[in-house]
């Protein structure tokens, strides 16, 4: 269990981030991996106050508050009626309701953790965060920088735009509720392909891949397969995980074009 020497719930932004300029600072949402910990702090900053666990839906976007649940991402009618139920998916093996009623999106996207289901999936949608200091940057930029003891800045929110792309999210596990083996979203807009690969066991990055008159589906999900590096750890080894990211690329590439899903 962590240990702290001060609580403070912020009454505004500005607040929390003045605080948390101090190392000794550090912001809680659900603390599920945080109450994990054995660190010591001397000030946890409680963001709840700020009205930040809303999703917001409006005709071009939604904007999801960084202390939204998972559960409330796995609910929500609008995000997954607009993007074919992959919230829905990517969220329903975490663990259990109990946990994702705790979670908050801000804490699984602002640490950016390998096994993260939640950022694969966002990544192969039009996606941005919104920092306090940093103001809005697309999602891959902030997925691809380093996770530093000083960044002291703030997520406020999530930003998914509605651009007309469908998409599509698998996972492979060992187990239902264990952490995944890999993670794979697809998204489709015009003859532009969004492949995002997770838990490989790296973070999750993205590729766009142009159907540009490939004769077969299984060629453009092996090349995007093919731009992604791999890792061996207890759950899998690197070659493993490359042959399941090709075959998970076409299924998915499969449902969305309409065709029937082949084994394999």
């Amino acid at each position: 269990m962590f240990r702290a020497g001060d609580y403070v719930k912020v009454d505004s932004l500005a607040e929390a981030y003045e605080l948390c300029q101090k190392r000794s600072s550090v912001v809680v949402g659900g603390m599920v991996w945080l109450k994990m910990t054995s660190v010591t702090k001397r000030t946890i900053v409680d963001l709840s106050g700020l009205g930040l666990d809303k999703i917001e839906e409006t005709g071009e976007e939604f904007r999801i508050g960084s202390m939204s649940t998972l559960r409330q991402l796995e609910t929500h009618e609008g995000l997954n009626r607009c993007f074919n139920g992959i919230f829905k998916e990517c969220t329903r093996h975490i663990v259990g309701v109990q946990m994702r009623n705790c979670a908050t999106v801000g804490g699984s996207i602002f640490s950016r953790f390998g096994f993260s289901d939640l950022l694969t999936a966002m990544m192969a949608l039009d996606t941005y965060v919104e920092l306090y200091h940093g103001g809005i940057v697309p999602l891959a930029e902030f997925a691809a920088r380093p996770v530093r003891r000083d960044d002291r800045d703030i997520l406020v929110r999530i930003i998914i735009k509605k651009d007309g792309r469908k998409a599509s999210y698998t996972t492979q596990r060992n187990s239902r509720t264990d952490f995944p083996v890999l993670a794979c979203c697809v998204s489709r807009w015009g003859n532009d392909w969004y492949v995002s690969v997770g838990a490989r066991p790296a973070r999750a990055q993205v590729v766009k891949i142009t159907d540009d008159g490939y004769d077969s589906l299984a060629k453009l999900a092996k090349e995007a397969a093919d731009s992604f590096t791999y890792g061996t750890n207890t759950r899998g080894s690197s070659e493993y995980r490359r042959q399941l990211a090709a075959v998970y690329i076409r299924r998915l590439m499969e449902r969305l074009t309409g065709r029937s899903v082949s084994r394999g």
